[in-house]
């Protein structure tokens, strides 16, 4: 038999082997329960006690389209894992600087680095956290970066005024208490 007859023939079993594989595998699908919950074992304990985890999107689950009971003042039921106003208005205050990142989820917004059209041998960035739900002063940290271009062309890192991201924060919450008041009238 010419090897070109059995490398075919080999790849024809191989295929056929996985075929039956999948088939069986998603055959097995139809007697699997959806409702079916595991729980999982108390770290260190033994004799049957079982924790229960909470949800990567909390007690309440995902909610894509808001809660009509819920509390303006913790952000309007938009369905993020943080404060929407605080989220909003963190967009709004850095809407000049190009983002890196953005996850409404973690609550972390990071943009790239910016260069101001007045100076451009400085460049900033920023990164913003926001830590929680709840519309509150301390709800917010910022923090800023920048760096000068020094005679060969090279980034160096600069200092930053250490009110530069007191005044951002402030600025951030600021916009919040107005998209608040906006969304209450």
């Amino acid at each position: 038999m010419p090897k070109a007859t059995q490398a075919s023939s080999g790849f024809r079993i191989l295929a056929a082997v996985a075929a039956g594989l999948f088939l069986l595998s998603t055959a097995a699908c139809q007697y699997a329960d959806p409702d079916t919950t595991y729980p999982r074992r108390k770290p260190g304990g033994g004799g049957g006690t079982y924790e229960s985890r909470e949800s990567v999107f909390g007690g309440d689950g995902l909610q894509l389209f808001g809660n009509s009971d819920q509390n303006p003042a913790q952000g309007g039921g938009s369905g993020i894992g943080v404060n929407s106003f605080l989220w909003r208005a963190s967009l709004d205050t850095i809407s000049f600087m190009p983002l890196s990142s953005a996850d409404p989820f973690g609550g972390v917004i990071i943009t790239d680095w910016y260069s101001p059209p007045e100076t451009r041998a400085e460049r900033v960035k920023v990164n913003v956290y926001i830590l929680g739900r709840d519309l509150r002063a301390d709800g917010i940290r910022a923090s800023v970066f920048r760096q000068v271009q020094n005679g060969s062309g090279a980034w160096i890192d600069a200092d930053v005024r250490t009110e530069t991201s007191a005044d951002l924060e402030n600025a951030i919450l600021t916009r919040a208490r107005q998209l608040r008041i906006a969304s209450i009238q």
